[in-house]
This record gives structure tokens, C-alpha cells and sequence, in this order.
């Protein structure tokens, strides 16, 4: 018997330390969906903004800096997105990586829109990253607004709008780049990762192919939304916003801008006006009273949607419902 509780001893002593998986955090709800669904079965990372808060201006929670501080490796969209992350970011500790969605291979970016107003768009490939893997989707594309610098919106080094997720293509792309970080990382999981991240497009192949179908419904359908958030969204489907009624940051419009939107709903005969859940719907019901538009809401972030793996879908496809629910009737 003592030799027995000797074999197993040594057994024990002999095998491998299980290795722990990375600690990840990520910045906002569909970044981290797009971790969680390439973490599945290794680990879970951790997210910095909860859904149903506004990540313009957001304030950390000392557990959540906490958090950033002891992380192996950071998903975020980047520093003219959520500003208030750089400084821990600067700040991580020896090893740690931190990884800046805007910069994943394969993304199509899109130029910021000026004003509250928008002009329709060209389409055609983006001049800088591609779509590689979904070349069919091509034709959907939008061209970059190159005369405009990062100067003039102050939105950080890169010229391009930041609500990048909102393209299931860029999720796609996404999903390579948090796999190929992870493998980096985490060795030992480079094959999960990997499996994880094809099967997390396989699932958003889905999502879009469902997506254009039912939005094909709506098509020219004018409307408004509270802030240009969903510029990827709109161009992936074909379905543009005629304007916006707060800046790109989702400050609080002006009277002037406020004026401006009002006499676009009566000009092009807008269909619907979206509101957001983080921001107050009375200054829509104040607009459109009187001019036969509806209100819908559009969320860019799922405020209401269960934060994990399946989240990203989810998003997307209430992005699609909203619109349509608004917009067909």
C-alpha cells in the first residue's frame, strides 16, 4: 500500500503543471464576444465596459483597472476610441501585450462623415487593407473620405471612423487577429484558438448572408440615427443613414444642427429617426413631433444583449431588426 501512495506521489510530482490560460480583457461588449468566442474552452476574458454604458468618456472602476493592470493581453478598438485606456495601456506590466483592433489585417476602413447631413457615397474597394477572404463582398464596399484628416475631427492617428466591429467582415478579421495573438501567447492553445476563430466565421457568414436578405427589404429607405455610429453596417447592407443628429462622439447636438435634421425629415420624407439607449429619447420624440417620422432605436453596443460569445451575433442581428421594424412599417 505505501508503495502505491509512493507510485502516485512521484506520478503526481512528475506530470506537467496544467498551464493557465492568458488573462484577457477587452474594452467594449463585441470586442469582447469576439475574444470569449476564440477563448471557448481555454479561458474567459475579462470586459472593461459593460453593456448599457456609453464608452465615449468612460471612467474605470478600480476592480476594472485592476484588471488592465494584470492582464497578459488587452483587445481594444483603439486609442481614438476609447481615449481613457491609453494611459493603462502605456502602463502594463513587463510581457503584456496590448493589441489594437484598428490595426488588424484584412480590415476595411471607412472615412468619417461630416455634418449632420450625409452625401451618398461612392462605392468601390477600399485603397489600403482589403477583404481577402470575402472578395464577393467587394461590390459593398465604400471608399475612405481621404480629404478629411485626423486633424480636423481629432479623433487620434488614425483617419478612419472607429465603429469598425459593426462590418461582420471586420469581425472576421478580427477573430484572425485576437486567434493569431492568443497562439502567440498561449502556444499550448494554438489549435483551439484557431478552430475557435473558423468556427466563430462560419457563424457570422451566416449572420451576413441572413442579414442581406431580409435588409434587401428596405433598400432607399430614408432615415436618421441619433449618432454616426453604424457607417460599416449601413455600407456592408446597402441601407444609408441620411444624417445624424449628434456628432460622431455622441455629444449633445446643437440648436443649429438640431434645426438642420428637422428640415431634413421634412426634404426626404424620413421614414424613421433612431435613438440609442445610452442617451435620452426625448430630444427624438421633440424632433420628429409633428413631422410623420417614426422613432425606432439602434444600439451599436447590445446594452440589453448577455455579454459572452454570442453577443456579436446577436448584435448584428438586432441591428437588422431594429432597422426593419422601423423602417417596413
Amino acid at each position: 500500500m505505501a508503495a502505491i501512495r509512493l507510485a502516485l506521489a512521484a506520478s503526481l510530482i512528475a506530470a506537467p503543471a496544467a498551464i493557465a490560460a492568458p488573462k484577457v480583457v477587452a474594452d467594449i461588449p463585441a470586442v469582447h464576444s469576439i475574444a470569449s468566442a476564440v477563448m471557448q474552452g481555454v479561458g474567459t476574458p475579462a470586459l472593461i465596459v459593460r453593456p448599457g454604458a456609453s464608452p465615449h468618456g468612460y471612467s474605470m472602476k478600480p476592480s476594472e483597472a485592476k484588471a488592465v493592470a494584470d492582464a497578459d493581453v488587452i483587445f481594444w478598438i483603439g486609442h481614438e476610441f476609447t481615449p481613457w485606456l491609453k494611459t493603462a495601456v502605456e502602463n502594463l506590466g513587463e510581457g503584456a501585450v496590448a493589441v489594437e483592433m484598428m490595426d488588424a489585417p484584412g480590415l476595411r476602413l471607412l472615412g468619417f462623415r461630416e455634418g449632420a447631413t450625409f452625401e451618398e457615397h461612392d462605392h468601390g474597394d477600399h485603397e489600403g487593407h482589403g477583404d481577402d477572404d470575402h472578395d464577393d463582398h467587394d461590390e459593398h464596399a465604400h471608399k475612405d473620405d481621404d480629404e478629411h484628416s485626423h486633424d480636423e475631427h481629432g479623433h487620434g492617428a488614425h483617419e478612419s471612423d472607429p465603429h469598425i466591429w459593426l462590418d461582420p467582415a471586420n469581425g472576421r478579421a478580427m477573430a484572425d487577429m485576437i486567434a493569431a495573438t492568443l497562439a502567440e501567447a498561449d502556444a499550448a492553445n494554438a489549435a483551439a484558438y484557431a478552430a475557435n476563430a473558423a468556427a466563430f466565421k462560419v457563424e457570422v457568414d451566416a449572420v451576413e448572408a441572413e442579414l442581406r436578405e431580409t435588409l434587401a427589404l428596405i433598400g432607399g429607405r430614408p432615415f436618421i440615427v441619433f449618432h454616426d455610429a453604424y457607417h460599416y453596417f449601413e455600407a456592408r447592407f446597402d441601407v444609408e443613414a441620411a444624417g445624424a443628429l449628434s456628432v460622431s462622439d455622441a455629444t449633445p447636438p446643437g440648436p443649429a444642427r438640431v434645426e438642420e435634421i428637422r428640415a431634413l425629415i421634412q426634404d426626404v420624407g424620413t421614414t424613421c429617426v433612431f435613438t440609442e439607449p445610452q442617451f435620452d429619447k426625448r430630444l427624438v420624440s421633440r424632433l420628429i413631433d409633428g413631422t410623420g417620422a417614426k422613432s425606432g432605436e439602434l444600439d451599436p453596443q447590445g446594452a440589453d444583449i448577455e455579454p459572452g460569445p454570442g453577443l456579436y451575433s446577436a448584435l448584428l442581428r438586432k441591428l437588422g431588426d431594429g432597422l426593419i421594424g422601423c423602417l417596413s412599417s
